[in-house]
């Protein structure tokens, strides 16, 4: 056996508390290593072209690399292997900067660690066995979850590319946040204008499925050839016979809303049918069965129904749909869930519900909106117009008691609704804030526009607010002159943080996805795979990945598409075929490796654990599970590890 171990310096990542000449040195003259080298980056193509030479030259059979994490750089040395036509999996990693050289302040100590993890890496590769990789066909359809702007981008972008997409919303419409805005920073378009437009491309474009109401319920399968199990929940109206001309709203036995509208954050009031957004799409009514008499009581005399049915001609109704189970079978996902906005109600000093003029960031975005409660008009909830407007920044973001991150749009949105305010109502506006953060293109000029339409900025974050006189008093320290003051105003809004939405943490829990400390997705790489997760074939785009601007979002729906449709051009992928495996004669039947599957790839039949392979990520689970040592992945199993935790020993 020939072994060639490499060691890379990472530029000083690894040189600064490893010294590697001493280390190649030792492994000069080890046991089965038939050569040892370093070079200043592995991972180059001058780093890779050395390691081909020598296997080519000196006939290796066996690479030990020292680097950083081989979830970084396995598949660039595997690559390496392959072209000089060795199984790639005749390579093992040690990880020598995040495990050794980034948690040791000892050059000493980082040099003994970086032997001993080298030296485990050795005797384990002796072991490594020859692994085929299969190839099966990608399932040339894409599930995309989410109907924000990022679904709706990256559903557009992939259909284009003649590839059929289904898209999968929670709510009754399509449209997202973005459905809820009257204008967008810095240009003030209208966002309906820019909205609407791509909403209706989705509904024409043919290959691309609309599934509203729908959430996901289990996925099974790998990559290129997954299955979705959606539940959709009742309308109660059929959406192929609806044409959206409101005439059972009309007729239903309310005659006045009597219920909080959740699209106009209980602003207005609606009737139990109802469509959500005058530009929802599907533009059809939804039932509310929580509120509806029909199903409250089975006494109501159903007009809405009957008028449908008698005056339109059209049956839409449906009292009788039922909750539908739909299978679908897709190449590849992309995870666009949005986000939520930072429930106000927690900083109890602010006032957020106890005072009735202290406003949420979405209920203003929607009194803004002339398809909102108020057409537009910026009012009191007596029905004035401001005439003194409040502005406080950061609520729920920057604050180690909620949320440490930046939302990186509140400061933007809060300017956004200062020069429209000011415009509606030439109401004084006063912003409080940590720090102005504008980073976009055209975003600090926004800011400059603003000051000079008379806004006033004040640097300290309000420490309460109480009310008097049905006046709201902002109590609050300017650090730029160190004095606490008062100020009264008739409105005070709260641009509340970005935080992940209702639905990320069961999605993450279904796909197997990595969250980040602060509850987003988690990207495979923050700088080169943003858009990629630990999970082959499934992507991530916009909010669900962490907070961003909308040209942001766009962009990374876009990249996540591009992504998907070079995936999907390859039509079959390739499988590690690094899995489990059963030795029957040890296994019990016990089922603890069935309870501990993540992945679904276990069952029990005939009294022995059984593997769907199609399943298995090999993450090794069940193997530390297993008291008889039945189940073991291959390269990774019991004898492999025992044989590197002596190497690392000797």
């Amino acid at each position: 056996m020939k072994i060639g171990v490499y060691i890379c310096h990472c530029g000083k990542n690894i040189a600064d508390k490893v010294d590697v000449k001493k280390v190649v040195e030792f492994f000069n003259n080890y046991p089965d290593v038939f050569i040892s080298r370093d070079y200043i980056f592995l991972c180059s193509d001058a780093g890779q072209n050395l390691i081909q030479e020598d296997i080519k030259n000196f006939k290796l059979d066996r690479i030990v690399i020292g680097s950083c994490s081989p979830t970084m750089h396995l598949k660039t040395f595997q690559g390496v292997l392959e072209k000089v036509k060795i199984n790639p999996h005749f390579i093992e990693i040690a990880n020598l900067r995040e495990q050794c050289s980034w948690v040791t302040k000892d050059k000493n100590y980082g040099t003994e660690k970086a032997v001993s993890l080298l030296k485990g890496a050795i005797e384990k590769v002796k072991y490594h066995e020859k692994i085929e990789r299969k190839k099966m066909p990608i399932a040339q359809k894409v599930a995309v979850i989410g109907g924000g702007i990022a679904g709706i981008q990256a559903s557009l972008d992939i259909a284009e590319a003649g590839y059929e997409v289904f898209l999968i919303e929670k709510k009754a419409t399509i449209g997202g946040h973005m459905a809820f805005f009257d204008k967008t920073f810095p240009t003030l378009d209208c966002a309906s204008c820019i909205l609407t437009p791509k909403m209706s491309e989705v509904r024409n474009k043919k290959i691309i499925k609309i599934f509203t109401l729908s959430e996901i319920k289990e996925i099974q399968g790998t990559a290129g050839n997954y299955i979705l199990k959606i539940i959709k929940k009742p309308r109660y109206v059929d959406e192929e016979k609806c044409i959206g001309c409101g005439i059972c709203i009309e007729n239903c036995v309310y005659k006045e809303g009597k219920f909080p509208n959740e699209y106009d954050f209980g602003l207005s009031l609606r009737k139990p049918i109802y469509i959500p957004l005058p530009y929802a799409l599907p533009l059809s009514p939804v039932i509310d069965k929580d509120a509806c008499i029909y199903f409250k009581t089975g006494k109501c005399p159903r007009t809405c129904e009957k008028a449908c049915k008698e005056e339109v001609k059209r049956g839409a109704i449906n009292f009788e749909q039922k909750e539908e189970e739909i299978e679908i079978n897709v190449g590849a996902i992309i995870v666009a869930t949005g986000y939520k906005t930072f429930n106000p109600e927690r900083v109890y000093e602010y006032g957020y519900k106890r005072y009735k003029n202290v406003f949420s960031s979405l209920e203003i975005e929607r009194m803004l909106s002339c398809s909102g409660p108020t057409k537009g008009e910026i009012l009191t909830r007596d029905g004035r117009k401001p005439k003194s407007v409040g502005i406080i920044h950061c609520v729920g973001s920057r604050d180690i008691n909620y949320n440490r991150y930046c939302s990186k749009v509140c400061c933007m949105y809060a300017l956004k609704f200062s020069y429209l305010i000011k415009e509606r109502t030439n109401a004084e506006i006063y912003h409080f804030y940590i720090d102005i953060r504008a980073s976009g293109k055209g975003y600090e000029e926004f800011y400059e526009r603003v000051q000079k339409e008379g806004a006033i900025f004040i640097r300290g974050k309000p420490s309460e607010i109480n009310e008097k006189n049905g006046k709201l008093i902002v109590k609050f320290e300017n650090t730029l002159t160190g004095k606490v003051q008062e100020k009264e105003f008739d409105m005070v809004i709260l641009c509340n943080a970005i935080e992940p939405s209702e639905g990320t943490k069961e999605i993450a829990e279904i796909l197997k996805l990595s969250k980040s400390e602060d509850g987003f997705l988690l990207e495979l790489h923050p700088k080169l795979e943003p858009v990629s997760t630990s999970i082959s074939g499934i992507f991530i785009a916009g909010c669900a990945q962490g907070p961003k601007d909308i040209p942001e979002t766009v962009a990374q729906a876009s990249a996540c598409a591009s992504k998907v449709i070079a995936f999907l051009n390859k039509k079959e992928y390739e499988i590690e075929n690094l899995i489990a495996y059963i030795d029957e004669k040890k296994c019990t039947g016990c089922g603890k490796c069935v309870n501990v599957c993540a992945f679904d790839a276990l069952y029990i039949e005939d009294g022995k654990c059984k593997i769907k392979e199609i399943n298995c990520k090999g993450c090794g689970i069940c193997s530390a599970t297993c008291f008889s040592n039945a189940i073991n992945v291959k390269n990774m199993g019991y004898k492999e590890i025992i044989k590197q935790v002596e190497g690392i020993l000797k």
